[in-house]
């Protein structure tokens, strides 16, 4: 492994060095813990406010969180760990795209107050692309999960 050393948490200032994304649509608020060895994980938060552009739209009188978000927020996470993985064999630069969404699946709504704690796994890497497992609790509780598939570009 090279020197990259980058600390936990990991603010929202870091992650747009990251990621590409800006208001309103980066979702990921704060990376809490990654790990590059043995296995390729990471964890993040979003954290889900009233304010949210999107909750004026989105059933108003009842504000639940769009499913694509929670699956945006999802391969956001992903992108950061990927980053974080190519940096660290020497490889950084560049963004990464989401490919491909299999098996999602919603188990609970996603309302203002909320915290989204998003759990990504990298299970492969071949040719540039990347594919993970994706999990985003509340309190806990699954909200929602997924397999991704992520490309260099």
């Amino acid at each position: 492994m090279t020197g990259l050393n980058i600390q936990t948490p990991i603010e929202s200032a870091e992650i747009e060095k990251i990621l590409p994304h800006r208001y309103p649509f980066l979702l990921i608020d704060r990376v809490i813990s990654y790990t590059l060895e043995p296995e390729i994980t990471l964890k993040a938060i979003k954290n889900v406010s009233v304010n949210e552009p999107f909750f004026t739209g989105h059933f108003p009188g009842n504000p639940v969180m769009p499913g694509v978000l929670i699956l945006e927020s999802m391969a956001q996470a992903c992108g950061v760990l990927a980053y974080l993985a190519m940096a660290t064999a020497g490889n950084a630069g560049g963004v990464y795209y989401l490919v491909k969404i299999d098996n999602a699946r919603f188990t609970r709504k996603v309302v203002p107050g909320d915290q989204l704690v998003l759990e990504v796994k990298q299970t492969r890497l071949m040719r540039g692309m990347g594919k993970y497992q994706a999990v985003a609790t509340v309190n806990g509780e699954r909200t929602a999960s997924c397999d991704l598939m992520c490309a260099a570009g």
